[in-house]
């Protein structure tokens, strides 16, 4: 179903590592442009040059294009936006991956840390949706796949910040997929358990690495997503780790 993807832009937030990395990386080797985003230039250019000797252009396009994004900040989201309409005059799909954890229990959690997640993780997708909406309201096949996580569904202990933040992303994605059925937008959340990420194993260094899913398994749920056709819609895709307890 590569035909489907061949030309087309996705955005991917957190880009530069982890997940977002490697969703940009396959979407790209299925034939689309990628407009990477992340706060670091450098690591941008990294995943950029890696993209680019992978899946070179088959146009005039670049394959892919950095843009360093804080998504927290309004004006830095316009500027994305701003780009991907000029470089290439249209977009497809956004992921909303970017995202921070905070472990600590709730009483010692700061005023300054609750808002830093819930800004990252919640504040951040809601910008990306709402100034990305009238380019995806021009393609014929758009899409917003918004990663959550397990904790969206679940609670962990002293992850009290970051499982308000992944509620608050999940609540916003069911209302989206709702208000913008009509229109066409396929709205859907990925709630992946453990994943082998930076970001899980400072987190979580309780658990074994070798048992822990890869980036590569979102990646490939995302273009399983994005491929589909049909009347059969998975709103949520809801995935662990083998060794987790089954239903979570």
């Amino acid at each position: 179903m590569a035909e489907l993807l061949e030309g087309r832009t996705a955005i991917v937030t957190g880009a530069s590592r982890g997940i977002g990395r490697c969703i940009a990386r396959t979407l790209a080797g299925e034939g689309m442009n990628v407009v990477l985003a992340a706060r670091t230039e450098e690591d941008l250019e990294e995943v950029k040059q890696t993209i680019e000797a992978e899946s070179p252009p088959s146009g005039e396009v670049p394959r892919a294009l950095a843009v360093p994004t804080d998504v927290t900040r309004e004006e830095s989201v316009k500027n994305l936006v701003s780009q991907v309409k000029e470089v290439y005059d249209g977009l497809d799909v956004v992921v909303n991956n970017a995202g921070v954890a905070t472990k600590k229990p709730l009483a010692e959690t700061t005023t300054e840390e609750w808002n830093r997640t819930m800004a990252v993780n919640a504040r951040g997708p809601f910008l990306m949706c709402r100034e990305c909406l009238p380019l995806l309201r021009a393609s014929d096949r758009p899409f917003i796949i918004n990663v959550a996580s397990v904790v969206a569904i679940k609670a962990y202990y002293n992850q009290g910040a970051y499982t308000a933040s992944k509620h608050a992303l999940r609540g916003m994605t069911r209302v989206l997929a709702q208000e913008y059925e009509e229109e066409g937008i396929r709205v859907h959340e990925i709630s992946p358990g453990g994943v082998a990420t930076e970001m899980v194993l400072q987190t979580r260094p309780d658990l074994d690495e070798s048992v822990l899913m890869q980036p590569q398994d979102i990646a490939d749920i995302a273009v399983f997503l994005l491929t589909r056709e049909g009347n059969a819609i998975m709103d949520e895709v809801r995935v662990r780790r083998a060794a987790s307890d089954p239903w979570f």
